[in-house]
């Protein structure tokens, strides 16, 4: 990004965090997932891809496109609770770096078993 004083560049891991810490912080989400085996080699191969656990992010065409993977705890509707984190996910960033967001994709892997 550009600005009068000269660049500010943003890591595609501060992303990830950002999208893992916003993720979490929804009521309904239990924990992350695991990102799929082969959206984890972009990392390896030097792409613009950042993984955290549960969580990929890529830039493309300086907007941010991210996946999250969770698992959701257990009696909720899963598709008001993907939205309100794609919701809460795409504000994050919009606030906390101010890039456009493309795509939020949610993928709820699993649901949490009661205990008892």
């Amino acid at each position: 990004m550009s600005n009068p004083f000269g660049t500010v560049t943003i890591a595609p891991d501060v992303l990830s965090t950002i999208v893992s810490l916003t993720a979490q912080d929804v009521p309904g989400v239990a924990r992350l997932g695991s990102v799929p085996g082969q959206q984890r080699v972009g990392t390896m191969l030097g792409s613009s891809t950042a993984n955290a656990d549960g969580v990929a992010v890529r830039v493309v065409e300086d907007t941010v496109v991210a996946d999250c993977y969770i698992i959701a705890k257990p009696d909720l509707n899963l598709l008001q609770l993907g939205e309100q984190v794609q919701a809460a996910i795409s504000q994050a960033l919009n606030e906390m770096v101010g890039m456009p967001v493309r795509a939020v994709n949610v993928y709820v892997q699993d649901v949490e078993q009661p205990r008892g």
